[in-house]
């Protein structure tokens, strides 16, 4: 199959859209397939990433206008008939098999008009605020059912719903089990910090600050993890150099799994890295660092796997009121076993199925 992604990165949407495209187009390469990119030159963008990844991308330039009907027509760095003229000349040469679109700014009238015959589309979302003209539909959030889609995809499409259909990287499956056994006899030593790989607003120094003002074990640890193009790196380094506790700050590491399956807790944004901490059964005190977050993170606090902190109320007290009942005996396996029924990590292989039996 040759299968091509539209996705973009930035300072403000974050890394994921591109991050899970990453996985599924690793997955499809694995089987013999051929994916190419065709991403926007936003500020932040990971363009060289997904280079570095071995995929062909073809870089859009920003426009001059944005879309105003879409609530997040404003990610789009141009309008859509702006980004129809410059796509649809990529994807009319490339002849795809299958075009994947995962961007809130793009809907049906878009993906109509870039579509050529004999095409399929699927398109990735986790909003249900438009409609779409796709044969597949991934929505992986908790809580999420395939009626909300009803209305706006085409009958014949078919609906992959829930973290258990999640594009997770193989090596979260590949861990699972060594990080649940850990588990089992884990204490509150090894404190992951991780909000977001570009952390526009530095969350983690936030964070950071308010653990000081904390009644915290004698020996605990804290690693600070950060996308390649966050902007607040050296300051976090220099902010952890003087800290009470060891504090290792990681930019751009390739080790997320084994940092996860080494920690004892999360201090997480919400978003698909929810369904890597789910998989490998790691409890999270959960931030929400954007709206369309919050269904999903109410729905992982209503389940009993993860507890929320509220942004609009002073940290500090919150910590300390949680990471206090976490060292209770069973506070900590409570979280991890309810966070690891909702996913085994195994959702991109699902995906790949699906598409190749459509295909």
């Amino acid at each position: 199959m040759r299968v091509l992604f539209r996705v973009d990165a930035s300072l403000g949407m974050g890394s994921g859209h591109v991050m899970r495209c990453l996985t599924l187009a690793r997955a499809l390469a694995a089987e013999g397939h051929q994916c190419r990119f065709i991403s926007r030159a936003h500020p932040g963008h990971l363009h060289e990433h997904i280079r570095e990844q071995g995929f062909e991308l073809h870089s859009l330039p920003m426009g001059c206008a944005h879309d105003e009907v879409l609530f997040h027509g404003h990610w789009l760095g141009a309008s859509q008939d702006e980004d129809v003229q410059a796509c649809r000349p990529l994807i009319e040469a490339f002849e795809p098999d299958w075009l994947v679109v995962d961007h809130y700014a793009l809907d049906q009238r878009w993906e109509s008009a870039v579509m050529p015959a004999d095409c399929r589309l699927l398109v990735i979302d986790d909003l249900a605020d438009r409609e779409h003209v796709c044969d597949l539909l991934l929505d992986q959030n908790l809580g999420r059912l395939a009626e909300d889609y009803r209305d706006k995809v085409p009958a014949h499409c078919q609906l992959l719903t829930g973290p258990h259909n999640a594009l997770l990287r193989p090596e979260f499956a590949r861990l699972r089990e060594a990080a649940l056994a850990r588990r089992a006899t884990a204490g509150l030593q090894e404190v992951l910090i991780a909000l977001g790989g570009v952390d526009q607003h530095n969350h983690s120094g936030a964070v950071l600050e308010a653990l000081r003002g904390c009644e915290l074990p004698a020996d605990i640890r804290f690693t600070v993890v950060l996308g390649a193009s966050a902007p607040h790196v050296e300051v976090l380094r220099e902010q952890a150099a003087a800290y009470p506790w060891p504090v290792q700050v990681l930019s751009a590491t390739r080790d997320m799994a084994a940092l996860m399956v080494r920690a004892d807790l999360a201090i997480g944004a919400g978003g698909g890295t929810s369904w890597e901490r789910c998989c490998l059964g790691l409890p999270t005190l959960l931030m929400v660092l954007a709206e369309n977050q919050l269904p999903a993170a109410l729905a992982l606090e209503r389940s009993g796997a993860a507890q929320l902190l509220e942004l609009s109320t002073p940290l500090a007290p919150q910590l300390q009121l949680a990471i206090s009942g976490l060292q209770e005996p069973t506070a900590l396996a409570d979280l991890s076993l309810a966070a690891r029924a909702l996913t085994d990590g195994q959702g991109v292989d699902r995906m790949v199925s699906a598409m190749e039996a459509l295909t």
